[in-house]
């Protein structure tokens, strides 16, 4: 009987990029983001890549990348994902048939053009660098009085979005419409209390949802919203609805608000 076959590694991938991408006059810099910058990589972990690339050869280095995976392992599958709000970025998903479920490669090619390069520290983490071609780009600090704006922009926008709209899970509770009412539940009630929730204890992911929340909000904190998470049936869809528009309303009314510290 045949060993079976050793699954690929993030650090074998990852080798296999860099060696594949370095010597490209029009790749800059080739780094990872995620659980990486956080140093919280696990088994589960997948593979965050951004790749700085001259603004005409985004699609060449697309070209590039999956021949080093394809010589690694066929490619399983491939995902690609229409950025709105960065149009100077592209982005790809690719899972190996020889790497296991999880290490999915997660790649964002930036243009050079582009004005977000997701290296602000105090928000993506301290970026693993493969290789910075002169002239090397850096970690940009956090803009406070930028960042303190938007969040006050974001904060009125909640407010009022809840004011105007919480009420429609109660309508639909009332119609009997339960399904309707449970995803408007998740989707606006326990959505804005979590959002509070995050701009009250760690400001600078606010707009992160449930992403890290467990490593960034009080325990007792996580533990209560997953009771509220979590729904047995109408009358607990009910009592949970209550509660958690209570809650959302105590945060989102309170003075000063945000009370985190940037």
């Amino acid at each position: 009987m045949t060993a079976e076959k050793q699954k690929l590694t993030r650090e074998i991938i990852i080798k296999k990029l860099v060696a594949a991408l370095e010597p490209a006059d029009h790749i800059q810099a080739f780094w990872e983001g995620g659980a990486a910058a956080h140093n919280r990589t696990d088994e589960w972990s997948d593979i965050d890549l951004y790749m700085l690339v001259a603004d005409e050869k985004v699609d060449a280095a697309f070209q590039e990348v999956e021949k080093a995976l394809a010589e690694l392992s066929p490619i399983k599958q491939k995902l690609e994902v229409r950025q709105i709000q960065w149009p100077d970025v592209s982005q790809a998903f690719y899972r190996l048939e020889e790497a296991n479920e999880y290490l999915i490669i997660d790649l964002a090619a930036i243009k050079t053009c582009s004005p977000e390069k997701f290296l602000t520290p105090e928000i993506h983490g301290n970026a693993v660098f493969y290789f910075n071609k002169p002239p090397e780009i850096k970690p940009t600090p956090l803009n406070k009085d930028e960042f303190i704006k938007k969040l006050n922009q974001r904060i009125e926008q909640l407010r009022a979005r809840f004011k105007m709209f919480n009420n429609f899970v109660q309508k639909e509770i009332n119609r009997g419409n339960l399904l309707e009412a449970l995803e408007l539940y998740r989707t606006l009630t326990l959505a804005t209390l979590i959002e509070a929730l995050r701009i009250k204890h760690n400001p600078i992911h606010y707009d992160f949802k449930t992403r890290y929340i467990h490593y960034e909000l009080p325990s007792g904190i996580t533990e209560e919203l997953k009771r509220l998470s979590f729904i047995e049936n109408e009358k607990d869809l009910q009592d949970k609805y209550l509660q958690t528009t209570e809650l959302a309303k105590q945060i989102l009314e309170s003075k000063p608000f945000p009370a985190g510290v940037i």
